[in-house]
């Protein structure tokens, strides 16, 4: 788990009554107030407990009592719908008085209660909450506010600890397993389209302890005389590009983008995982992420600075946006898009890429799969619909 520091203000605010503690106040002074007037000795004593039993409570509050509160999360980052808990332990820093204490924490929109036990001198408490992962984005939670409760809780007094920290909430990434065939060469400006393997040299660099010496390019290295090492790409590496559709107007329910965004990573996870060049665009959100191919290998994870844009990519009005996702003239398109997007325009756009693919959160699909204007359309409720569907009819 990760500690995160608490800037503890442990000073204990001023006493004050509860609303119950009003309530027993305002019954003690009208049955003392009508017992003296009416001169009735039982309502008399009946208000004079009720007085006392205040007083208790405010002097049982009165004396503040030292903690200190440490805060430590399972994860500050997490993939969406993994489980993350938060936990708190309050300290009793008293060498004398044991504490009984209540809290409560600012999760996201909503006050969460903290349920701590009664904490000896000198002992720890311990309480923890569910950290919610069911929307991307940052997830903020605290400051922590304790309540220290008098007799029958007629008074309290509070205190506040630390401020507001947050969990990056990611999108998930499935496994889409492969891309489509590409025909262009790997590595970038190149315009050349061909549809056989192989390699191309595509750049020298310096010899490094550990390069295979297979790799050398003995001619370079013979007129700089220094060793040289080549950099080849594959020929067949697909350039994808995800096009995802953030137009609020486009999704019929605000988790149907949620999924949406699960695919979009799990498909640019996928082009990272075969070392392809893979892009992000957004239509109105004006967002644009590559991810590199160097050192991926297979296997590799989506880098960070793609997880966290797509982390926080918010869905923007824009009726009017217009694709741009053929600059750079991808091999392979994949459009996410929601039920109540315009699909023939998307399609149109579609159908000018060399392979394209329309995936749809769909929360009732009549088909699973179909081919419109030679694009491949996927409809399904759920990223790991789309996602399988991605691996029936396109990876190969």
């Amino acid at each position: 788990m990760t500690s995160l520091p608490v800037d503890g203000d442990d000073r204990w605010g001023p006493p004050r009554l509860t609303a119950r503690g009003v309530v027993v106040a305002s019954l003690a002074v009208l049955l003392l107030g009508g017992g003296l007037w009416a001169r009735f000795p039982s309502l008399v004593a009946l208000g004079t407990g009720l007085a006392v039993l205040v007083v208790a409570s405010v002097l049982g509050v009165l004396l503040a009592v030292p903690v200190e509160v440490t805060r430590s999360v399972s994860h500050t980052r997490v993939t969406r719908l993994a489980a993350c808990t938060a936990e708190i332990t309050v300290t009793n820093l008293s060498t004398w008085a044991s504490v009984q204490l209540e809290g409560d924490d600012l999760v996201g929109d909503e006050l969460r209660p903290v349920r701590l036990p009664r904490i000896a001198p000198g002992a720890s408490g311990t309480g923890s909450e569910v950290i919610p992962t069911g929307h991307r984005g940052r997830v903020r939670f605290g400051p922590l506010v304790l309540r220290r409760s008098g007799v029958a809780r007629l008074a309290v007094r509070t205190s506040r600890h630390g401020e507001a920290t947050s969990v990056l909430v990611e999108p998930r990434v499935l496994d889409a397993v492969a891309l489509a065939p590409g025909l262009r060469r790997g590595h970038r400006g190149a315009q050349e389209r061909i549809e056989h393997g192989g390699t191309d040299l595509v750049g020298l660099r310096e010899y490094v302890p550990g390069d295979d010496l297979r790799r050398l390019h003995w001619a370079t290295s013979a007129r700089r005389g220094q060793l040289m090492v080549r950099q080849d790409a594959d020929p067949a590496l697909p350039h994808l590009t995800v096009l995802l559709d953030d137009r609020l107007e486009s999704w019929a329910d605000p988790a149907d983008l949620e999924e949406g965004v699960d695919v979009a990573a799990s498909l640019l996870a996928t082009a990272a995982s075969v070392e392809s060049p893979g892009r992000l665009l957004t239509l109105v959100g004006g967002l644009e992420l590559e991810s590199t191919v160097a050192g991926g290998g297979a296997g590799a994870a989506l880098e960070r600075h793609v997880r966290e844009g797509l982390a926080l990519l918010q869905a923007r009005p824009g009726v009017d946006a217009r694709p741009a996702a053929m600059t750079g003239q991808p091999d392979l398109l994949a459009i996410v898009t929601g039920t109540r997007s315009d699909l023939a325009a998307l399609l149109l756009d579609a159908a000018a890429a060399p392979t394209a693919v329309l995936a749809v959160v769909d929360p009732d699909p009549e088909r699973l799969f179909s081919a419109v204007q030679g694009v491949t359309v996927l409809r399904g409720p759920r990223a790991e619909d789309l996602v399988h569907g991605w691996r029936t009819a396109v990876a190969r």
